[in-house]
């Protein structure tokens, strides 16, 4: 039996990816911003009555960590009244799951060792804040819904750090590039695969932390990122990386020094071990060359 599932954000990184790897049981129907804001509730509750899906993934988020310290509005928005209006739209409509897409930055980055799922959030700024906010609408209104915490996501698709990497070592002779904060890179194509497996279990409510295996710091992921492209030819150049301080780069918003989430529970209960980020990276690297 085909499953209908809505995928809110679709023009997104992770939107983009889930809508290539719907499985062929499923009967995805992919709506962006322009088809869907998730901030207007008339529209998400006429939506989703006319579709009548058996799950909801949200996708769609403000992900501006830094503008978000100056339009907070805009950041609730996307990431408190969406999340709130999908999450009442789907209790009211009865037995629909919702898979809600949240962040590394609910955290404060003051842990030595990775966060489960039950430590305690404290998110630094504007951006954290609102997701957690976001989370807990979700939880709150729809306790059947499942909240998938991850952070560092890149594709081929959209802005990332990734594709910013290769547009700075194409023009640069040598990059600064943070190196005392630490977290683990995410590709989308994996992110969505897991969210997949997901939508596949016959019940969706808890919160799981998903990213890929192992743990890096900006610096060594810009690293990698060069060795990767460089050794396929996506650059022509050698480009010299430093390693600075996160005083040396300062931004609008706080950033948590060490992010890396503790995947545990996902493995076992989703039946999937991650791949290590050096392994995503190269695949992603290979895909965009293509």
């Amino acid at each position: 039996m085909t499953q209908k599932v809505v995928v809110v954000g679709a023009g997104g990184q992770l939107g983009r990816e889930l809508v290539r790897t719907a499985p062929v049981a499923v009967e995805c129907v992919a709506l962006t911003r322009s088809e869907l804001d998730v901030a207007d509730p008339r529209a998400v509750t006429a939506a989703l009555a006319e579709l009548a899906p058996g799950v909801v993934i949200n996708a769609a988020a403000y992900t501006a960590v830094d503008a978000a310290e100056s339009e907070p509005e805009a950041a609730h928005l996307a990431n408190v009244e969406g999340p709130t209006n999908l999450a009442r739209a789907c209790s009211s409509l009865g037995d629909v799951g919702l898979i809600h897409v949240s962040t590394d930055f609910v955290f404060d980055g003051k842990a030595s060792r990775p966060y489960g799922t039950d430590a305690l959030p404290a998110p630094l700024g504007e951006y954290g804040q609102s997701k957690l906010a976001g989370e807990l609408a979700v939880r709150g209104i729809l306790p059947g819904a499942l909240v998938i915490r991850t952070g560092w996501v890149y594709s081929r698709f959209g802005s990332n750090f990734v594709k910013t990497m290769l547009r700075l070592m194409a023009g640069r002779s040598e990059l600064g590039v943070v190196a005392d904060q630490v977290g683990t890179p995410t590709w989308a194509r994996g992110l969505a695969e897991v969210t997949w497996a997901a939508v596949a279990r016959p019940r969706l409510d808890d919160i799981y932390h998903w990213s890929d295996a192992g743990v890096c710091s900006w610096y060594d992921f810009a690293v990698a990122i060069h060795e990767e492209a460089h050794a396929i030819g996506l650059l022509e150049r050698p480009v010299r990386i430093s390693p600075i301080t996160t005083a040396d780069y300062p931004t609008a918003a706080r950033r948590p020094a060490y992010s890396v989430l503790d995947k545990t529970s996902a493995w076992r209960d989703l039946g999937m071990e991650a791949l290590h980020w050096r392994v995503q990276l190269r695949a992603m690297l290979a895909e965009l060359k293509e």
